[in-house]
């Protein structure tokens, strides 16, 4: 896309101007973030970017760049929890601002809801595919991340039977022998 310069001399929306983008990185340098001030230093810049109405193509990827040091960081210093099944139900429950009795709908009864909350009752396939649908999210983040290989299990879902765990996974892979599943 070609530069759009109006009668001031500035870049108009849709238009990539490097003068623009070299005076966004005099005012802010990116940088990677290294401490706790850096990284609210960060956050007002991109809060400031994000108030703005419409962004240029090169605000855009100014904050693109900058978005992309503040999760570099979070990852390294603040590591979300990997929270599943019925810890993430909870946890959506408390951010929605939700009760129970919400999930009637999805479970049927509220004794249902409360078993699967307590503990006392496993969640079906049909269950974790109703709460994705309700919470619009992926029913994969109801599963637990296996970030150590040796954990991981095959899960089999069976119509009617709901979530079944499988055999132990690594046992049975031949890996590098050409065999296996």
């Amino acid at each position: 896309m070609r530069n759009m310069i109006n009668k001031t001399g500035k870049t108009t929306l849709g238009s990539r101007s490097p003068n623009a983008y070299l005076e966004l990185l005099k005012a802010f340098p990116p940088r990677p973030i290294s401490s706790e001030e850096e990284l609210l230093a960060t956050q007002k810049v991109i809060d400031s970017l994000i108030d703005r109405r419409q962004l240029t193509p090169d605000e855009q990827d100014y904050l693109n760049v900058l978005g992309t040091l503040v999760y570099e960081y979070e990852q390294k210093h603040e590591p979300i929890p990997d929270i599943h099944g019925v810890e993430l139900i909870k946890a959506l429950l408390d951010e929605f601002d939700l009760r129970q009795k919400d999930l009637v709908p999805i479970f049927k009864t509220e004794s249902i809801v409360s078993a699967v909350l307590n503990g006392q009752r496993q969640l079906t396939a049909t269950h974790i595919r109703r709460l994705a649908e309700f919470f619009h999210i992926s029913p994969a983040a109801f599963f637990e991340s296996f970030k150590d290989k040796s954990e991981f299990c095959i899960m089999v879902l069976l119509p009617g039977l709901g979530l079944i765990p499988g055999i132990e996974l690594m046992g049975y892979l031949h890996l590098g022998s050409g065999t296996g599943f």
